[in-house]
């Protein structure tokens, strides 16, 4: 592809926006600064300076009269925000994002890009893709083409390329701001769009709030304070709510910690520190996803088919990642889901392609490696009559799931005073776990009882990482000891596939660089304003010494962070000095 005619693609998110080219035949993420996920959050720093991405993100939390975000659910509505007492149309806060995507392209490519494809939910109306398109060309971009994200999921899976395929797909895209949900039938290399159905106010956004909603009237009954009416307090905790919900799509249980949220009225300080379990979660959003389930049978009605004439689930954007989305999704549509792509790529990565198809480019396969075989282990449970159920296979990590991951879930022994459970590992598909391949097992001993039953629970996490192996640990829920394994899972074992035609022949049946995102030696805009007010902090004569021991202290720890070009710790310690600063100013 002559450097002129390049076109990247671009998934223009609600929470992020992601990069893409194709290159070579082979459709690939571009990196924004250190990282291949730009937050579309957009601010003005104190001295006027333009903030995009995790440092815009970081400075909402302390400045919101100076930072946008979400600006998507505002496309096409005409109306107007503002960042320190400017207006700005939902177009231009979109083409800051966009302006940011094209100059990492630039730097990434090592030349000029002036033409993209971006992707829009397939609802979204006339007036709301032409707002788009005036982003684009504000960002000093012509947009080739605006690309349905369902469509363009569907591109990167590779369906559709061939002449003789004929496959109709259901694609389930749930992202940060926005659910939609299509049916797409591919056809000699036609993408044709047969029906949709969304919501363009459903989405991650929506589940962080309601679990930052439970915390806050937890809260408010505890201390009569609602944090929902501090913007800097509920910044906070949708923030934390949000890394809580990440984190209970791998673990069953996670630790919301704010510390100095907010004051009494004798000015004591007020701390959150509250567990959530994954089950918790899924109680609050389950009217949510039954409203997904509903798109998804709307979508079908309008279409004129039945769950049974789908040939292919596509799961895409980040909130599939929630493990209730694919149990719902799979129970309603009688079929796994495919996830081979990682659920951020895909959209993105069908830009790409559709940019390589718009310059007659050979469009070849998107490069991904996925775990083939299931990963679990044996259970047994008791049947309604009372009856032991033995040799059970309950699978961890699912077959073509996306490497590295770690999936972890809480098991219980079978009766009261029971000190010692035998871990089966194994891999493959039969519901019966002894017909599977057992990768390894191991004891874990000297159990204790945590519930009132007199049972023990115990979280067992499963960690596969990019070379096949498999590291086990069984956490003991009453006392935190663990007990760790590492086994290799094989990746040359016989496929699903290969092994039902081995059982049939047989005779056998089964039952089975900007300022936003670069990182250098010295601290960006936003990090920097934090660290000023520190040191305003650190001027004052009433400030507790041990505090202004911690300021100093963290100021000390960014710098070094900054000298060593450490993004991660950057943004943790920023984080930390937030807390110390909501302490001092108070």
């Amino acid at each position: 592809m002559l450097e002129q005619e390049t076109i990247i693609g671009i998934d223009l998110g609600t929470t992020n926006s992601v990069l893409s080219v194709l290159q070579q035949g082979t459709a690939r993420l571009l990196p924004i600064g250190d990282s291949p996920l730009l937050p579309s959050v957009v601010g003005l720093s104190p001295e006027g300076d333009v903030l995009v991405g995790t440092v815009a993100r970081n400075q909402w939390v302390v400045a919101p009269e100076r930072t946008q975000r979400s600006i998507k659910r505002k496309m096409g509505s005409g109306e107007m925000v503002t960042m320190a007492a400017t207006s700005y149309t939902p177009q231009e806060i979109s083409a800051f994002i966009l302006g940011e995507m094209k100059r990492a392209a630039e730097a990434a490519l090592g030349h000029a890009v002036q033409r993209a494809v971006i992707t829009v939910p397939a609802y979204f109306n006339e007036v709301q893709r032409q707002a788009t398109l005036e982003a684009g060309e504000i960002a000093g971009l012509a947009v080739e083409r605006i690309l349905n994200e369902p469509t363009a999921a569907a591109l990167a899976y590779g369906y559709g390329i061939g002449d003789d395929e004929h496959l109709r797909v259901l694609v389930y895209d749930l992202g940060g701001g926005t659910f939609d949900v299509s049916i797409i039938e591919l056809m000699g290399g036609v993408v044709d769009v047969l029906a949709t159905a969304g919501d363009n106010h459903l989405g991650g956004d929506d589940i962080d709030e309601r679990l930052a909603d439970l915390i806050a009237d937890e809260f408010a009954a505890q201390h009569d304070l609602d944090l929902r009416e501090h913007h800097q307090a509920w910044a906070r905790l949708l923030r934390a709510s949000e890394e809580a919900k990440i984190a209970l799509s791998a673990d069953p249980y996670t630790q919301v910690t704010l510390e100095y949220i907010a004051h009494d009225q004798a000015n004591r300080p007020l701390h959150i520190n509250r567990e959530v379990s994954r089950v918790e979660l899924v109680d609050l959003i389950d009217d949510l996803l039954q409203r997904t389930v509903t798109c998804i049978d709307k979508a079908l009605t309008d279409a004129d088919l039945q769950s049974a004439d789908i040939d292919r689930v596509l799961l895409v954007g980040g909130s599939t990642r929630i493990p209730a989305v694919w149990d719902s999704v799979s129970e309603f549509m009688g079929q796994e889901p495919h996830g081979e792509i990682a659920p951020d790529a895909a959209v993105a990565l069908g830009a790409a392609i559709q940019a390589g198809i718009v310059v007659g480019d050979n469009v070849d396969t998107v490069l991904v490696d996925v775990t083939p075989l299931s990963l679990g282990i044996e259970t047994a449970s008791m049947s309604m009559t009372g009856h032991l159920q033995l040799d059970r296979f309950t699978p961890l990590i699912r077959r073509n799931t996306t490497v590295p991951v770690h999936k972890s879930e809480v098991f219980s022994t079978l009766y009261p005073g029971q000190s010692e459970i035998h871990v089966k590992v194994y891999q493959g598909e039969d519901p019966v776990a002894s017909n599977n391949v057992q990768l390894g097992d191991f004891r874990v001993e000297a159990l204790k009882p945590n519930r009132a039953d007199g049972l023990a629970d115990v979280t067992v996490n499963f960690a596969l990482d990019l070379n096949g192996i498999l590291h086990v640990t069984v956490t003991e829920r009453a006392t935190g000891r663990q007990v760790s394994e590492q086994l290799k899972a094989d990746r040359q074992r016989l496929s699903p596939e290969q092994i039902d035609a081995s059982r049939a022949k047989l005779g056998l049946t089964s039952d089975s660089p900007v300022t936003a995102i670069e990182v250098d030696a010295e601290l960006d805009p936003g990090t920097k304003a934090l660290v000023q007010r520190a040191r305003r902090v650190l001027e004052r004569d009433d400030v507790d010494a041990d505090l202004a021991g911690q300021l100093q202290e963290t100021i000390e720890q960014l710098d070094e962070a900054a000298a060593e070009d450490d993004a991660d710790r950057i943004e943790a310690l920023s984080n930390a000095l937030i807390d110390l600063l909501f302490e001092a100013e108070s």
